[in-house]
Formats: structure tokens, sequence, C-alpha cells
């Protein structure tokens, strides 16, 4: 599996890569979260949104399905105590409907091979009231294709099933139904859209 091979290097293309972008986006993500929230975190990766996460709520269960990804999610945050690391699959994540205060799935939507039905588990398990936030890396707008490093990763076997931009980003979650949603664009070398549903 890919993401079990890269799960070694993935925390240097975080902070030497895309650094500054990422910096935000879990800054941006933080400030979503409340001290009493029970949050799950699916795709949780090497656990870069994680730590941040984990040190504003009550309790955090972060998840993925690489296991390569979840041992360096272990590692780095393992001081925080409220966080258990766990394997799940964000297409059937095995918990009750309306379970956790907030729900967080960071950069896998473009990743899967039905977005939609993630979504909806997403919001499932989800709290009415509560919020389902998923930050998502994007092509610069009108680039017309994917970046150099998007091509590379794909060559060495990340499946990218769509290309998102801003503006598709947003028309993605039009036509799957949901309008009353909040965006976030944080700009940089590999930008990243914020999206932020509240469930009603």
């Amino acid at each position: 599996m890919f993401w079990d091979k890269a799960a070694g290097l993935y925390d240097l293309f975080e902070e030497y890569y895309n650094g500054k972008v990422n910096r935000q986006l879990c800054g941006e993500v933080a400030k979503l979260i409340d001290a009493t929230d029970v949050v799950l975190e699916c795709a949780c990766g090497t656990g870069m949104i994680s730590r941040h996460i984990g040190k504003k709520c009550k309790r955090l269960i972060a998840t993925d399905f690489s296991v390569g990804m979840l041992k360096q999610a272990k590692k780095n945050c393992a001081d925080l105590l409220n966080v258990k690391i766990r394997r799940a699959d964000i297409m059937h994540i095995q918990c009750k409907n309306e379970r956790f205060d907030k729900v967080v799935a960071g950069n896998v939507i473009h990743l899967l091979d039905d977005p939609e039905g993630a979504l909806k588990e997403l919001m499932r398990v989800c709290k009415t009231g509560g919020k389902v936030i998923i930050p998502t890396y994007v092509n610069h707008e009108n680039a017309g294709k994917p970046s150099a490093l998007v091509r590379l990763l794909e060559r060495f076997g990340a499946g990218f099933k769509c290309r998102f931009d801003y503006q598709s980003y947003q028309e993605f979650f039009k036509k799957a139904g949901y309008t009353d949603i909040e965006f976030q664009l944080i700009t940089g070398k590999m930008p990243c859209a914020i999206a932020i549903i509240e469930k009603k």
C-alpha cells in the first residue's frame, strides 16, 4: 500500500514542502474545536492535525486505514493521553449515529472512489449541532493540470480520484446536496480548502 510505504517520509513533506500551509491549516481546524468536544478524525495520517485537535478537545479518536501512518501517528501523539489511535475505514465507520461533537477528515476526499459515500458516513456519526470539517489540498485555481508533486506521487502509487481546485471543491459539496457550508482557502505552495458543515 502506497501510504504505508510513504509514512516514514510523510512528516518531511508536511513540514518542508508545504509547512506554511499545513501550520495554518492546523491552526484553523484547532479554532473549531472546543474543550468539551469528543472528536473523530478520519484519515489522520501521521497525526499532523491530530496533535492540534488533541490539545484542544476532551477526547479524540484518530483513525486511518494505513497501518504505517498509524504507527507514525502513535509516535507523534504519544504525549497526548486523551488521544486514541485506531485503524478504521472512512467508508464504514464502526460507530453509532450522532456519536461525535466534531468530525474531521483531512486530505482524503480526493483519494476516494466514493467521496459522496464517505461524506454521508462523516455526517452520520456527527451530532446534530456539531460540525464536519474537511480540509483538502487543491490545485491552484485555473492551473488546468495537477502540480508536479501530484504527478510524482501518482507515479509512485498514490491514487488521486479527484483533482479539485477551490471552485470545483465547492461545487462537489453543492452537487452532493450540501449548500449551507463555510469554506476557507489557505494559499501557498499546495493550497488547502477547508469545508465546514454544521449538521442541522
